[in-house]
């Protein structure tokens, strides 16, 4: 038990370093009302979904689903 748990914290600090990367690296949003009215026309039309941002999206909910996942694993068997 006390080997699985040394895994899990290990896990865990591994999806928190992908997890700070991929917000880090991540563009923000564009400040203003014409920022915002191009953001949402992006969103509309999907332009968003492919690429870089695409894959930085992905990344960081799998990272986010991972740190759940096992801090919530990590309680269970505390």
């Amino acid at each position: 038990m006390n080997g699985l748990r040394i895994v899990l914290m290990i896990l865990q600090v591994i999806a928190s370093i992908v997890l700070i990367a991929s917000i880090l690296l991540q563009s923000g949003k564009s400040a203003g009302l014409s920022g915002s009215i191009a953001g949402g026309s992006e969103q509309l039309f999907g332009k968003e979904g492919r690429g870089y941002e695409g894959i930085l999206k992905k990344v960081t909910t799998a990272g986010a689903v991972m740190f759940i996942v096992v801090a919530i694993i990590l309680v269970a068997i505390q």
